[in-house]
């Protein structure tokens, strides 16, 4: 089986971090984002993954090149206008090949499916197409899926209201396609496999199913999540055994660490050749990024510093996110759902 992963989006909601870097590329727990569904495809025996680009394409082309180093085949279908997540799976089917099932995954979802038996799920049911859902508290931030008992699609609710909600399963942005369905997308215009194909597939009485995952799963596109994404791997909740979890720390190659450090209870990840000044307190989840640098007596709670940021003595972070190279003067505060976007300068004893 190939698979298709778009990642074509702006990332709107997740500026200013997104300003000088795609989503799929922002580092999760100091890893490229992209790199986590690539690993699930790899650990699932798919190695073919076509990747549906348009916003900074370029830098996806530099950062992951032919894929050969995470084991895969990467190849890349660049839209010169953005067409959608229908429209994007179109543009990139000339890079399909065989009569096999194709998974589509949607790139700015951190899930933890188990590819396996999804396919075998899709296969069981001789499916022409399959749509992944999870289950969720608030079904009226997503696309609303109702099922039969059989697992048979019947009903999208997109967004809808609390009295239009009769199930929590919702949209988890992964599918099974196969081929002949993608005759069903128009070539070149922009067009929408949730509120277009699937729809139709519907109207058309196509064999549609849903198959329920139980795995971890975020859509990180938003400041909030972003940073719940890091706070849930760092405290073991997302895949199993976590780079750090509960009173523990993951220290990358060359990085240092000062003297008379406070971690008290936290979970805290320090990246490569970052530096931790004397006196330092942590609080719960702290991810630090490759070459960042944090200041003398400085308190960091449940926050993400990205690569090459400079904290100077005494600054506090709270629930927020520090962007590529900022730099936070000395006893500056910078407070829960704060984003400094790359490049920042936050001066001395500024609120934030």
């Amino acid at each position: 089986m190939q698979a298709v992963i778009l990642i074509g989006g702006v990332g709107s909601r997740l500026r200013p971090l997104t300003c000088h870097e795609p989503k799929p590329l922002l580092p999760l727990v100091n890893e490229p984002f992209i790199h986590y569904p690539l690993k699930m495809l790899r650990k699932h025996g798919i190695r073919d993954v076509v990747l549906c680009t348009s916003y900074k394409s370029g830098t996806f082309r530099k950062a992951l090149g032919n894929g050969k180093a995470l084991g895969l085949r990467l190849r890349f279908a660049h839209e010169k206008h953005p067409l959608g997540t229908g429209g994007a799976l179109k543009n990139g089917q000339r890079l399909l090949a065989g009569s096999g099932p194709v998974l589509v995954l949607n790139g700015d979802i951190l899930h933890a499916l188990d590819v396996s038996a999804f396919l075998k799920f899709h296969r069981r049911r001789k499916a022409d197409a399959s749509i992944a859902l999870v289950r969720v508290k608030d079904p009226t931030l997503y696309g609303l899926v109702h099922t039969a008992e059989s697992g048979r699609v019947v009903k999208f609710v997109e967004k809808p209201s609390w009295d239009e909600v009769e199930t929590n399963t919702v949209n988890a942005g992964a599918y099974i396609l196969e081929p002949k369905i993608l005759d069903f997308i128009p070539p070149g215009v922009p067009y929408s496999l949730e509120r277009s194909l699937f729809p139709l597939l519907l109207q058309t009485n196509r064999r549609f199913f849903g198959y329920v995952s139980k795995g971890y799963w975020m859509d990180i596109g938003t400041i909030d999540k972003y940073l719940q994404a890091h706070l849930d791997i760092m405290g073991g909740h997302a895949f199993g055994r976590p780079p750090a979890s509960g009173h523990s720390l993951a220290l990358a190659a060359g990085a240092r660490l000062g003297r008379h450090l406070d971690r008290g209870e936290a979970a805290v990840v320090i990246g490569r050749r970052a530096v931790v000044e004397d006196f330092a307190r942590f609080s719960g989840g702290v991810c630090i990024g490759e070459g960042a640098r944090v200041g003398k007596g400085s308190f960091l709670e449940d926050c993400v510093v990205l690569a090459g940021a400079r904290l100077k003595e005494g600054v506090s972070l709270k629930r927020c996110v520090v962007g590529q190279s900022c730099v936070v003067e000395a006893q500056a505060q910078i407070s829960p759902g704060a984003a400094l976007a790359a490049h920042s300068r936050v001066q001395a004893y500024s609120r934030l």
